[in-house]
């Protein structure tokens, strides 16, 4: 196991906690396990040795790992063993969206909500996206083309002309 810095992970954690715990929570739609992603994803990186040829670098790489983790804690047997939260009695109920736009696009389809999220959230380029997640460009755009159109439909077309 590689020795790491304090300093360099004080650096990582302020660099990309939040970053990793909102794509975290696009994928699982729950705070606690979007914080475990964080855990793993931080810890995957202090003790791996990998180095970066640049911060862009490291970027793609916490990004892909972070929808890695979350994409293998959705396929996991415990996951697919264990209650739903609604099910669960005298459980507290999940946090609250900041927004109608969140709560739109936490609901799109996995695909649509990742690309529409790296791409407005993240401000990744097409091209960017499709490499982060193995995708075609072509996939990617039409990923965000129709995420649009559904977050079009949802929210109205007033209210899309006047954030746009």
């Amino acid at each position: 196991m590689k020795q790491f810095d304090k300093a360099e992970a004080e650096r990582l954690v302020y660099t990309y906690s939040d970053l990793i715990l909102r794509l975290s929570y696009t994928y699982l739609k729950s705070t606690h396990d979007a914080e475990d992603i964080c855990q793993t994803v931080f810890l995957k990186l202090l003790t791996s040795g990998q180095t970066f040829a640049s911060p862009a670098h490291e970027k793609a790489w916490i990004i892909r790992t972070t929808a890695n983790a979350c994409k293998d804690a959705l396929r996991s047997t415990f996951r697919r063993r264990t209650v739903a939260l609604e099910a669960a009695a005298a459980t507290a109920a999940p946090e609250a969206p900041d927004s109608a736009v969140l709560e739109a696009v936490m609901a799109l389809p996995e695909n649509y909500r990742e690309a529409v999220y790296l791409h407005y959230f993240e401000g990744y380029s097409v091209r960017e996206i499709a490499g982060l997640l193995g995708r075609s460009e072509a996939a990617v755009t039409a990923h965000l083309s129709r995420g649009r159109h559904k977050l079009r439909t949802t929210l109205g077309g007033e209210y899309y002309e006047q954030s746009v």
